[in-house]
């Protein structure tokens, strides 16, 4: 899997200055336990990060107790790296691969079970346009982008006639598609929930202060007395630059952007796709979404950026504590009224 949050936690940059809070690095190196000094409150911030979905975690934590502190972060990065685990399309021992090689998989984990259910409600939610079975086209476009092309029109509209979302076939004890060729991908889903999952874990072992980046974010509590937790959602035209700087207040972000991963230089082709037309959505750059779970959040940033402005408006209106960001390929932006933005 490849990193999707298209967001920065935003030490170190000029988005950190309105929050005020470069106490340690941005981002500990994958393997390394850093922590700063002690605080007035006589709590410590540490941060810890490990390799998982084919990019950096990490996991930033205050806390009292230093034992508590490092088990939290510990069990954190552990608990995503499992989701990644289970849920790779690349490795051969996950159960996403399997299904996908083979066209069925037997006792599925209840872990990937939760993800592909909220998958199929996202679906029907949508109308179809997020759908997990699209790795045939994505597929087919990485295989052109080998040799510096696109897939025919032919190709594509083969690739297409395996997307279809009602053919995934679940049940307690078995997954299946319900025609040969067919794949699933969860890069829309499984860091989101990776996120859910890794704060579960620092909970668990009584902390309630916590950032947590699996690709996505989610965050707990504050970061020091008065300040919260913030991120700069990162321009989809300008690397350094920023669309806006957000307060995170408990819930989870999700960035799915054109530029991740783009296979024409005018950002036209992409790894998004509309089911419909077997190719990416024209209209939109970036979608951020705020929601109450890192699944929701993951699954609803590729959703609503298939779906374009109005339909995602609209939707995101009809759904609890869900607020978006959306900026088009003009530079214009949409933003709901409660997106809790930080301003200097």
């Amino acid at each position: 899997m490849r990193r999707r949050a298209l967001i920065s936690a935003c030490v170190g940059s000029a988005v950190a200055a309105l929050a005020g809070w470069e106490l340690i690095p941005a981002r500990a190196q994958a393997g390394m336990l850093i922590r700063s000094e002690r605080l007035a409150s006589g709590q410590r911030l540490y941060a810890g990060a490990d390799r998982a979905f084919g990019t950096d975690i990490a996991v930033k934590v205050l806390h009292a107790d230093q034992r508590q502190a490092e088990l939290a972060v510990e069990d954190a990065l552990q608990a995503a790296k499992k989701i990644d685990a289970l849920m790779s399309i690349h490795s051969e021992a996950s159960q996403v691969f399997r299904l996908n090689r083979d066209g069925w998989l037997d006792r599925p984990d209840p872990h990937l079970l939760r993800v592909l259910e909220e998958a199929r409600r996202l679906s029907q939610l949508t109308d179809g346009a997020f759908d997990i079975t699209v790795q045939p086209l994505w597929a087919k476009f990485s295989q052109a982008a080998a040799v510096h092309c696109l897939p025919s029109h032919e190709e594509r509209q083969a690739a297409r006639s395996l997307v279809n979302w009602r053919e995934l076939r679940l049940e307690k004890d078995r997954v299946s598609f319900g025609q040969p060729g067919m794949a699933i991908t969860l890069n829309g889903m499984a860091q989101g929930y990776a996120a859910d999952l890794a704060l579960a874990a620092v909970r668990a072992r009584g902390v309630e202060h916590a950032l947590l980046d699996t690709g996505e974010f989610i965050s707990s509590g504050v970061r020091t007395l008065g300040r919260g937790w913030a991120l700069g959602v990162r321009h989809p035209r300008q690397a350094d630059g920023y669309t806006a700087a957000l307060r995170m207040d408990g819930r989870s972000v999700a960035t799915s952007g054109d530029y991740e991963t783009s296979f024409t230089p005018d950002f036209v082709h992409h790894h998004i796709f509309d089911p419909a037309t077997a190719d990416s959505p024209l209209e939109l750059a970036s979608v951020t979404v705020v929601a109450p779970t890192g699944l929701l959040a993951d699954g609803l940033s590729t959703a609503l950026f298939v779906m374009g402005s109005d339909k995602a408006l609209a939707l995101a209106a009809q759904l609890d504590r869900v607020d978006v960001l959306l900026v088009d390929k003009e530079g214009k932006t949409w933003k709901t009224p409660n997106l809790h933005e930080l301003r200097a």
